[in-house]
């Protein structure tokens, strides 16, 4: 099973952005999934998860500027971020929740496969 997050860049403050994460290898349309982020130094910070039905899990402190879906035709999760600023200067990666693990899934201990991320940088 791989997980493979495209889509980042250099962007403007302001601009927005669309992550894309494809699953290959499982069922994508039972799997839980998420993103977390993470800059030098910092601990991996939760971004979003979305269930097999597409119930969504925001953090709160990026609500009203990130969309997270999915198109199980695709086996593909998207993350889309709107109004970036430099402070979501980040890599981010797409996760697997683990099978057995409660909802909202927002520790990094609630996934069990990751995969690499994708560099999101924004100038300002």
């Amino acid at each position: 099973v791989q997980l493979q997050a495209s889509g980042g860049g250099l962007v403007q403050a302001g601009d927005s952005l669309r992550l894309a994460c494809v699953v290959s290898g499982d069922l994508f349309s039972i799997l839980r999934l998420g993103w977390f982020r993470r800059t030098p130094g910092k601990e991996r910070e939760f971004v979003a998860a979305i269930g097999h039905s597409g119930r969504a899990h925001y953090a709160d402190s990026l609500k009203g500027r990130i969309t997270i879906f999915r198109e199980n035709s695709k086996n593909t999760m998207y993350l889309k971020i709107d109004n970036l600023t430099p402070g979501d200067t980040a890599l981010y990666s797409c996760a697997r929740v683990r099978a057995s693990q409660f909802w909202p899934p927002v520790s990094v201990g609630a996934y069990d496969l990751w995969g690499r991320g994708t560099q999101v940088t924004v100038s300002s």
